[in-house]
Order: structure tokens, then sequence, then C-alpha cells
């Protein structure tokens, strides 16, 4: 195959001028995806009275007090909602906002929590989704598997692009499905301070990866029809014929800090030859801008397809691996090179038959891309690709060419350096809890998710005998471009009951109750949170209204109060599908745990993470305390209810 070099004549001497002029194509699409979001009538996003929220968030943080401490919270809390205090103030200025906007929160949440945020994606910021596990004896299997893959990708992207997707539900009210429509096509862009999002849903092609080698492939033509799964089998087959020496890590860096990412990016794009050609002056000279049209491919496609080495190293849980491998890809010695980790989605099929997703989290929450997950392996396991048309065009891939020079080089190593750190600093283990289900404890008429969150903060405090603040996500989706609240599952309720299974003086029956009694009241903390009614994005609209406006940001945000109790040291959420699959990512705080679950009818899959450098937590002691809390529920129930027959 002839590799054609992308030529092209700088239209302005400004490098500003001209980062703006290469990418003006994705503005463009940034405004069509936008025009075609899905019109709901659907409420807006509310601001709960002041008085509501400091009165909850005063229950919320008394586990985490000391009665003087209380007491000066309590007066801080006065000060703050009183005539002449700031709150009213901030109040007014955010319910004015909200007269402004279709959701108050929508634009602050994606700058504040993803875009500019600086860490790494990888690790601190993008979950990795593990599908139920293949086993492929030779190559063929393994790209069958991927064509029949990236053919259901497809059908799924028609389906939500047809308006065809089931409408989700929450109770009786309509959630909103934007996020559907920004899986595919979209990819951040790394700036300097701040990122930005592209969107490209009308884009025909994807990028599929073999040793570091990036290749465009058209999956589908111009009537809108996808490539069948025959042709696309060809195509992987060419690309791994070209792909079989290793190619250069460009990938790695899009594993690395935001900041260093954005300057390589910009040296990458723009190259050292075009900034000193821009600087002497020189007219008419042809720049052969390969990296630029190689990053465009990528950013524009609709989704990577990422073939995978096994593993570097195998500890004997298949589970385990999996979540290392789609959360970070096992350093410079596995597969982080083998990515471009701005995309939205990442399908990994590795060679050792650990096969899922990566995804970067800031388009989507991650149930849309669990619902995507179960329409895909459906779409496999009963091999629909055969009901689909005999389409066949030229999908023949196209080598993408990266030339790097020193400076890039010396960008790849800081990253090479940066993210087998990441990799070598992340305790994870994943395990499927199969005692019972989430059946059994809907006959105890309980909430899953609330019991499960009680196990939880049960096996925390077991394990360091004191609170741990306790993030769970709740979708906040019946409003227009609704995102998340915080549950605060951490309460008085939920320490008295796992001191009342720590108390041999406690009997059964009392620690039933206070049981019940935890299950309840985060039950109805979570009914609160996804109806806009949580503590954590109201405090955080009053901050960002304070800084907006150049005012002080009130002295509640540094009281002992706040600072312990978004301290989050145990940061959870579930992602439910109905296959065998699971979500898995990283704790938010050096000293806490992550812990991802997907309930299902007669087991639990859990990834549980910790941070090696941390002495105080490993992943392999929460999970083990987890188990046993999920037992001792269970078991306190099954004879209570022995003894009252």
């Amino acid at each position: 195959m002839i590799l054609l070099k992308s030529r092209f004549v700088p239209p302005q001497r400004s490098l500003v001028g001209l980062y703006n002029y290469v990418h003006n194509q994705s503005v463009t699409m940034s405004h069509v995806a936008a025009a075609r979001q899905i019109v709901q009538e659907l409420p807006h996003l509310p601001v709960p009275k002041l008085s509501q929220t400091l009165e909850k968030y005063l229950k919320s943080v008394e586990p985490f007090l000391n009665e003087s401490e209380l007491n000066h919270t309590k007066k801080l809390l006065n000060q703050f909602q009183s005539e002449s205090g700031i709150g009213r103030k901030l109040q007014k200025l955010l319910t004015e906002k909200t007269e402004e906007t279709d959701n108050w929160l929508a634009d602050w949440w994606l700058q504040s929590a993803y875009l500019g945020y600086r860490d790494p994606v990888v690790v601190y910021s993008s979950p990795g989704l593990v599908y139920p596990f293949q086993n492929f004896s030779n190559q063929e299997q393994q790209l069958n598997y991927t064509a029949k893959l990236i053919s259901g990708a497809l059908s799924y992207k028609s389906v939500v692009d047809s308006g065809k997707m089931p409408l989700d539900m929450m109770g009786k009210d309509p959630l909103d499905m934007n996020q559907y429509k920004k899986i595919f096509g979209t990819c951040r862009i790394p700036g300097l301070k701040q990122d930005s999002l592209e969107y490209n849903p009308q884009s025909k092609h994807i990028i599929v990866v073999r040793n570091n080698n990036f290749f465009k492939l058209q999956v589908i033509n111009n009537f809108g029809q996808p490539l069948n799964v025959t042709e696309i089998v060809c195509a992987l087959q060419e690309i791994v014929e070209q792909s079989e020496e290793m190619g250069p890590p460009v990938g790695i860096l899009t594993t690395d800090n935001r900041n260093n990412w954005g300057k390589a990016y910009q040296d990458l794009i723009l190259g050292f030859l075009f900034m000193t050609i821009l600087l002497l002056n020189i007219p008419n000279l042809i720049l052969d801008l390969d990296n630029l049209k190689s990053a465009r491919e990528i950013q524009t496609s609709l989704f990577l397809v990422c073939l995978d080495n096994p593993m570097p190293h195998y500890d004997g849980n298949k589970r385990t691996t999996a979540s290392k491998q789609l959360i970070h890809g096992g350093g410079t010695y596995g597969n982080s090179a083998n990515r471009w980790y701005d995309k939205t989605v990442q399908f990994v099929i590795g060679q050792d038959g650990i096969v899922g997703l990566t995804y970067e989290h800031s388009p989507s929450e991650g149930q849309p891309i669990a619902v995507m997950t179960d329409y895909i392996v459906d779409f496999i396991k009963n091999d629909s690709s055969i009901n689909q048309p005999d389409v066949r065009f030229d999908g023949e891939p196209e080598k993408l060419v990266f030339n790097i020079d020193e400076k890039i080089q010396k960008a790849i190593g800081i990253a090479s350096t940066n993210v087998d750190k990441l990799a070598s600093n992340l305790d994870l283990n994943s395990f499927q809890f199969s005692s019972y289900g989430k059946e059994f404890v809907k006959s105890q008429k309980m909430s899953p998710d609330s019991f499960i969150q009680i196990a939880m903060q049960y096996a925390f405090f077991r394990i360091h005998k004191v609170p741990g603040a306790h993030y769970e996500s709740a979708a906040t989706r019946k409003y227009i471009h609704g995102r998340t609240e915080t549950i605060r599952s951490c309460s008085n309720e939920s320490i008295a009951f796992a001191k009342a299974m720590l108390d041999d003086s406690k009997s059964d029956n009392d620690k039933v109750a206070a049981l019940k009694e935890a299950v309840n009241a985060h039950k109805k903390y979570s009914v609160e949170a996804v109806n806009g009614f949580g503590v954590d994005r109201h405090l955080l609209g009053l901050k960002l209204e304070a800084i907006e406006n150049l005012l002080p940001v009130p002295d509640l945000y540094k009281d002992p109060s706040f600072t312990r109790s978004t301290h989050m040291r145990l940061s959870t959420s579930q992602v439910a599908t109905k296959c065998d699959g699971f979500m898995c990512y990283a704790p938010l705080v050096p000293d806490g745990y992550g812990c991802c679950y997907n309930p299902r009818a007669n087991d639990m899959n859990f990834a549980v993470s910790a941070f090696v450098e941390h002495p105080d937590t490993t992943a392999l002691q929460f999970r083990q305390a987890l188990e046993a809390s999920l037992d001792d529920m269970h078991n306190i129930l099954a004879k209570t209810q022995k003894s009252k027959l």
C-alpha cells in the first residue's frame, strides 16, 4: 500500500491561528453534534433551598466530628445562612443562573470534574469495563470475534442514531438520553491548561491499533451502510500483516499528566520544523504534516479497536488481570502504548481472551456504556451479523504515520516512566461473590443497592475502626443534561450498624433492626440525590459562584466538617450489566478504596482497588472484609427468619 503524506501550506503566521485552522473541522462538527442532540421535554435541575441543604449537610458530617467540632460547624452554618451571611448572596446568584441555562451544573461539572482536571485520565479518571472472557485458540478466532464486535458496535450506533433506543425510565420518569449520542465519534483534545471535547458523530471510520501501529479503516459507506463481517475480517488480517513490527509508542503520550500531554501534543502536530519556519517567516515552504493528519484521523474516528498482546504478568486471578488490562494496559511492558486514551471508547481484544473496553469519562456516565455492552455481547452471542446486508466497499486499511523527533522522544520517555509508576501503584482485586445476589436481598424487602452500600460501610469500619467518607454516584438524568450527584453513604445509621455487628452483646434481632435502619437511611438519601436534592453539587455551585464573582470562598469549605466528609475514602458505584461483566476504576484518594459492583440475580461482581504506596489499604483486605460482611448480613437475616418460624 502506498502511504500518502499530508501536504499543507500554512495560511497564517500565528501559531494560535494555525492551531485553530487545523481544528476548524472539529469546531464545525461540534456544532453539528449539538444540533443533533436528542430533544426531550425534561425539567431543569433544581437548586435546593439553602436551609434544606445545610440541614442535610450537618447530619451527614456528624460521624466525622467530635462534640466541640460539631458545635463549631453549627455556628459556621448559622452564619453562612444568616441574613448578613454570604450564603444567601451565593444562593441568589445560583438561582439567577438557573434562569439562563437548561442545567446550571452541566458546563461547570464538565469543566471542573473533567476538562480542567490535570491528572492523567489513566487510573485517575477513565474506567475499564470487562466483558465475558473469550477462549481464543488462534489468531483467526480473535479476529473473527473482533469483527463481530465492530459490527455489533456499528449496529448499536445505528439504533441510537435512528432514535429507536428504548427510553430509560426511573419509575414513571423518563431519563435524559443525550449521553447515548456522545459515545461514538467523541474525543478529548489536550490543551496546555484545559482540554476540550470534540464530537464527530457522522464519522465513517474507526481506528485499529496493533503493536503500537495505528490504522484507519472505513467501516461505513457513503450510503450509511456498514462493512460486512467478512470484509472486516479481511481488513483485520491485512492490519496484522502490516503490524508485525512494533511501531513508535506515540499512544503512551495520552497516558500522561494532561499538561505534559498538552505540550507534547502541540509539539507533535506542529513540530520543531514548523515552529522554526514560522519564526523565521520563510514563505512558500511546504510542510510534511503526517503527525497532524494521523492525530486528526484518530480524533475524528468513531472508536478505537485495540488488538492487544497478552498481559505481561498474570497472578492467577483473570478478573484482576483483566482489570489492569482495561484500566492502564500494564504499562510500557504491556499494552499502554497500544491506546489513544483521549477517545471516549476503546474496545480491547487481547490474545489471552481478555476483552472489554476503556472509556474516557467526560462525555458519559457508566450506565450508557453498560447498556451498549449488553447489546454488543448479545449481538456476538446470537451471531446477529448474519442478518445484516452483505455490504462490500473499499474498506482497505490505511496505516497512519507518526514522525518522532527528539522532543517527542523525550516526552515519550517521561510518559513511559510515569505510566509505569501509575500501573505499579494500582492494587486491584476483582472477584465474583457467588453466595447470593440481589434476588435474596429483594426477598428481604430491601434495596439491593442500599444493602451493598451498607455492606461496604461495615467492611470499612471492621478494618479501620473509624467512619469512612463514602461516595456513591447517583444519576440525575431525570433532568435535561443531568449527570451525577453524590450519595453520602456514610451516616449515623451505617456506623451504628457496623458497631452493632462488631458488638457480641447485641442480639441478632438488634443487628437486623440496625441493618434495616441503615438501609432505609441510605435509600432515603439516594432518592433525594437522584431528584437533585443532594448536598455536594449544591455546595459546589455556591463555591463556583463565589469564585466567578470574585467573592471570598466561604470558611465552610475550610472547615473540618467539609474536608473530612469530602475526603472520600470509599469511591463506589453500581454499573449493572446483564452479562457477566463489571466496571473497574481507581480510588479517589491515596488512603481510599475504589469499589464498583454489578449485582446480578444470584451473584455479584466486584472490582476493588487501592494504592500500593499507602500502608493502610490493600485491595485484598477490603475484598475479604466485604465478603465477610455480606456473609454476616445474610446470616443474621437467615437466623432471625428461622426464629420467627
